[in-house]
């Protein structure tokens, strides 16, 4: 990844071909050693094709890539007749979170 980043940033500053030396020569710029397995095979891969049309079809195939989300809208907000039928339920509920509360202590502390 940091290969293609300092292709891409040779490419924005006008070298249209960078070379593994131009690479090699950002990356040591800021104190990264380059790969020479991974730069050679970086170029191979790009070699005689433009980034800009690489980068085009790869955002054409990935916005067709389902990216999860939908999910749902939240739950609707209760009624107040509903929300008078849930209260001994919500009594009884923080009955049983004091309950449980209590047995967390067992005696010592953290940093006791």
């Amino acid at each position: 990844m940091k290969h293609l980043a300092a292709y891409l940033l040779l490419g924005l500053g006008g070298n249209t071909s960078p070379s593994a030396g131009d690479i090699k020569g950002v990356l040591e710029a800021v104190g990264i050693e380059a790969d020479d397995d991974r730069l050679s095979k970086l170029l191979e891969e790009l070699d005689g094709k433009d980034i800009n049309e690489l980068i085009s079809e790869g955002s054409t195939k990935l916005a067709s890539v389902p990216s999860g989300g939908g999910g749902g809208g939240g739950a609707p907000a209760a009624g107040g007749a509903a929300a008078a039928g849930d209260a001994p339920a919500a009594a009884e509920e923080e009955k049983e979170e004091e309950k449980e509360e209590s047995d967390e202590d067992m005696g010592f502390g953290l940093f006791d």
